[in-house]
């Protein structure tokens, strides 16, 4: 079991979340669906969490009304080998959200995913000011990531 664990709370939609996700990535899958009872406060039978696993790390969702909204200041980062991999993620995730900047979006569910080539850590950090600020100034016109892209402007190209 591990130790610490994402927990998200969704106003509603929890369930629906949860099985987006488990059906993009690889090694994922639903573990336990619990439902509020008499006490509430949500409906009797309805879903109160959801316990799940994304390419094998453990989350939580819960639906836990209207007061609960997610903010920009906490995201998922999906880290992409190809342009393939990071249009299908990004494609999925976005559809009926809203596409951001720098590859970030926010999915239909409030929640906001960075969606990212793996090769921009090693780009931005780059002693070299001149190719990181490049690939920098490139990444701040996009919003859906062009690998490609960030490559020419690391390159100087």
């Amino acid at each position: 079991m591990q130790k610490i664990k994402t927990f998200l709370s969704y106003a509603e939609g929890a369930e629906e979340a949860v099985n987006l996700y488990v059906s993009l990535f690889p090694n994922s899958r639903i573990t336990a669906t619990t439902r509020y009872g008499d006490a509430g406060p949500g409906p009797k039978g309805s879903v109160m969490t959801v316990a799940f696993e994304l390419d094998g790390r453990e989350y939580v969702a819960l639906n836990g009304g209207p007061h609960f909204t997610f903010t920009d200041g906490v995201s998922l980062l999906v880290t992409c080998e190809t342009q393939e991999e990071l249009d299908r993620y990004w494609a999925k995730l976005s559809e009926g959200g809203q596409e951001v900047q720098c590859g970030w979006l926010k999915d239909r569910f409030g929640l906001s995913w960075q969606v990212v080539p793996s090769a921009l850590g090693q780009y931005l950090s780059d002693p070299d000011r001149e190719r990181s600020g490049r690939v920098f100034a490139a990444l701040m016109k996009m919003k859906k990531l062009d690998i490609a892209g960030l490559k020419r402007a690391y390159e100087g190209r």
